[in-house]
């Protein structure tokens, strides 16, 4: 069984074809899927992913569409986060190092969040572009209870340590399976057993050799693959320890 353990199935991007995405995912062994929030638009969306039997869901307010955030943003995601216990994580929040011009109001909705995530007992997906160490250490300063998971990562050995020992796990993708990612490829080497998730982002961040095209759920099978031979293990292996990490993670059933 494999967890897509980030995809943004909310997305318009899939509106014409939703429920062949699921089969078609479902073809390829892919068997639940977490759906993190955005925006507080898309919380509505999200939720009612959430009624499948298969997609567990988190809410939160993404970096990257901070021009659409607002303050009162945050109250409500306090409140409908109380009154949603099916949550499974607050996310998607967290810093991208790109859009330097927000970065004040990006650590400001981040933070709000962090706090959230602390008062709930919440584990927090977090993204975080060109800006490990910084939110490694704020990490530490808060000391969240519940640890969560590090979107997407792409940095350093040293830097994984760094969120692992806080207990946060790491989510690899499409960014693995390109052959210039040498750094990335090397720590996913040297990750212990239970540190990973696999990840597809859909629609976002394609696979090597998928580039300009919709990214699904059905090609974190590919993900595992890579991953697998990376790691000198068999494809059966990394599904069955990344989806275990997954379902502790997030307080998925058990299949």
């Amino acid at each position: 069984m494999l967890i897509d353990a980030h995809c943004h199935l909310d997305f318009s991007q899939f509106d014409p074809d939703r429920a062949e995405v699921f089969e078609s995912a479902k073809a390829a062994g892919v068997a639940r899927f977490v759906v993190p929030g955005t925006t507080r638009t898309r919380w509505q969306h999200v939720l009612a992913l959430g009624e499948r039997g298969d997609t567990a869901v988190c809410l939160g307010l993404h970096p990257y569409f901070i021009q659409q955030h607002q303050e009162a943003d945050i109250e409500a995601l306090d409140q409908t986060l109380s009154k949603h216990p099916e949550v499974v994580a607050l996310g998607e929040c967290g810093i991208d190092g790109r859009f330097s011009d927000t970065l004040d109001a990006q650590w400001h909705y981040f933070d709000a969040q962090l706090k959230l995530a602390k008062h709930h007992s919440l584990p927090v997906v977090v993204h975080c572009v060109h800006a490990n160490d910084k939110v490694a250490k704020r990490l530490r300063q808060l000391a969240l209870p519940q640890a969560g998971l590090i979107h997407a990562f792409s940095g350093s050995l040293e830097q994984a340590e760094k969120f692992l020992d806080l207990g946060f796990k790491l989510g690899l993708g499409g960014a693995v399976t390109y052959e210039r990612a040498k750094r990335l490829q090397r720590t996913v080497k040297a990750l212990p057993d239970d540190a990973f998730v696999l990840e597809t982002d859909s629609p976002d961040m394609p696979l090597s050799g998928y580039q300009g095209r919709r990214n699904e759920p059905c090609r974190v099978a590919q993900v595992c693959q890579i991953v697998a031979t990376l790691r000198g293990q068999t494809e059966e292996q990394v599904a069955r320890l990344s989806s275990h990490t997954a379902t502790t993670l997030f307080g998925l059933p058990n299949a």
